[in-house]
């Protein structure tokens, strides 16, 4: 799930409402820019400011980290000269800044920045949806002008991919409520774009940072079109409207053989879920999740819906992750979901839906309006659920809608952090996070879960991390809180007038910050 980062509601995309830039001097053969680039993404974010969540992964384009990552998501200094200092107990980690540094708008990059930044999101008051990502911080201190000094309640062992957390400026910020100022929509940051303007619910418009201490990009104009609509975007990118897009992979596969275009597939952490409220009678009852996980179809979402583009869930973490528990692979058992349902007292009436004690074996799932992916993902888990006397309505909705109702009915989400395991399930499972926004959605409490995400965070011992990470997989083929259902390989398509793009291993979130464009700062022209 975009973690408050949502589609806006009842969007209205004109086709000529955001046209690929054209102009005379450095341009194509066929007369498009080769400094500018159009892409349309499907959703907007609420906020551009890192105190409350925009950018944490890294690549947000306008701000920059400590530390940033390169294709292999291998971790490389960024605002910090180089990787941190971490003592012996690794409960200290020290950074020293990069000199010269400055702001967009002029003001040197300090220490004190740093401390501000990581202060702020750790203050209670200040509401963003992540702060227990960062909980193993103590303190954080300036120490002379360009040093930070990290001191850990316990040592954490993905600690530095934490500092990845984009730095903003205590000059500005520092003069405003971190949730309702101006910077929120208005940032300044030291990373290669500075945001030109935002019109809502049509376009974000980026000019390239003259200033940018990695070097000034050769593309200097990005403009992010906000089009909801999965067809839409399509249409418009055939057109020429876009230079750019994300897509499904069934629509992405029209343009693999298009004469001046490139399809890029980036394999991800990205997985479509099924999260089960526990507070609703139906889905909070154990018998009722255990036979949806076993009726559903994996392989066949993963070929008709994704056309071969992505993998069966049988988790959080993808068959190929090195974490990933050997053993949980499971095929569709129509048999066995009967079975569960049959001894857990759920009888088959006349038309087919099971009943117990007077409740119909029934509930809502909700998905995001314009997202086909997962409308067809919802149909089909409607479809298998089915053969198993259960009966799944699914509905369409903006966020806006659906959160309120996150709590009672079902949500086709999506999640997916890449790097360390605690990075995306402490806040997917632990008991602690139920019902905080989009982390753990439906409110799921499991002892032995949440056992295994602590040792998992506070161990350095990768063996009995690896255990307990172990551990928490099979706990949720026992007793799940949601039906993992695919991970879905991103797939782009972009007009092929640039050289130096490439793919990374993905997270969920992809648009604004991953993406084809996570390194456009380094693109060329093409030749």
């Amino acid at each position: 799930m975009r973690r408050r980062i949502r589609t806006t509601a009842a969007l209205t995309m004109v086709a000529a409402g955001v046209s690929a830039c054209t102009a005379p001097a450095g341009g194509s053969a066929d007369g498009k820019a080769t400094d500018s680039v159009v892409i349309g993404v499907g959703s907007e974010p609420d906020t551009l400011s890192p105190l409350l969540g925009y950018g944490k992964d890294g690549n947000s384009k306008i701000f920059d980290g400590l530390l940033g990552r390169d294709a292999d998501l291998e971790l490389k200094p960024a605002l910090a000269v180089a990787l941190p200092e971490v003592s012996a107990d690794g409960r200290t980690y020290t950074y020293t800044l990069r000199q010269g540094v400055e702001f967009s708008d002029g003001e040197p990059l300090t220490a004190d920045d740093v401390v501000f930044t990581y202060r702020t999101v750790l203050d209670a008051k200040t509401n963003n949806t992540y702060r227990s990502e960062l909980d193993a911080i103590k303190e954080v201190r300036a120490e002379g002008g360009d040093k930070v000094v990290f001191t850990l309640k316990y040592p954490y062992s993905p600690f530095a991919g934490r500092t990845v957390l984009p730095i903003v400026p205590e000059h500005v910020a520092g003069e405003q409520d971190p949730n309702t100022g101006s910077f929120n929509t208005k940032p300044i940051g030291t990373g290669p774009y500075v945001l030109s303007a935002w019109s809502k619910g049509e376009k974000l418009t980026f000019k390239a940072n003259p200033k940018y201490w990695g070097g000034a990009p050769k593309v200097k104009k990005i403009t992010m079109a906000i089009v909801e609509e999965d067809d839409v975007r399509a249409t418009r990118l055939r057109s020429g409207d876009l230079d750019g897009a994300i897509l499904p992979p069934n629509l992405a596969g029209a343009f693999k053989n298009t004469s001046g275009m490139r399809t890029y597939d980036a394999k991800s952490y990205d997985f479509r879920t099924v999260a089960l409220p526990t507070g609703n009678k139906v889905t909070g009852d154990r018998a009722i999740r255990q036979a949806l996980d076993a009726a559903v179809d994996r392989k066949t979402m993963v070929d008709k819906i994704l056309d071969g583009a992505g993998r069966p869930a049988y988790g959080p973490l993808p068959i190929d992750d090195p974490w990933f528990a050997r053993g949980i692979e499971r095929d569709q058992d129509l048999d066995k979901a009967n079975d569960i349902l049959d001894r857990a007292g759920w009888k088959t009436g006349s038309d087919g839906i099971r009943t117990k004690g007077g409740t119909p074996a029934a509930f809502t799932l909700m998905y995001p309006s314009g997202d086909k992916v997962r409308q067809d993902h919802a149909l089909a888990y409607a479809s298998d659920a089915k053969k198993a006397g259960i009966k799944v309505t699914v509905e369409s909705a903006t966020w806006e809608v659906i959160e309120p109702r996150m709590k009672r009915d079902a949500v086709l989400a999506g999640f997916g952090s890449t790097g360390d395991p605690d990075y995306g399930l402490y806040t997917l499972l632990h008991s602690s996070l139920a019902g905080d926004g989009f982390n753990n959605m439906p409110w799921y409490d499991n002892p032995t879960v949440d056992k295994a995400l602590d040792t998992g965070r506070t161990s350095r011992d990768p063996e009995v991390r690896r255990a307990a990470y172990d551990r928490l997989q099979q706990a949720l083929v026992e007793n799940p809180g949601y039906t993992f259902l695919t991970h879905i390989d991103h797939v782009y398509v972009l007009a092929d007038r640039w050289d130096g793009l490439t793919t990374q291993l993905e997270p969920h979130e992809h648009g604004f910050s991953s993406g084809p464009w996570w390194n456009i700062e380094d693109w060329q022209s093409a030749k």
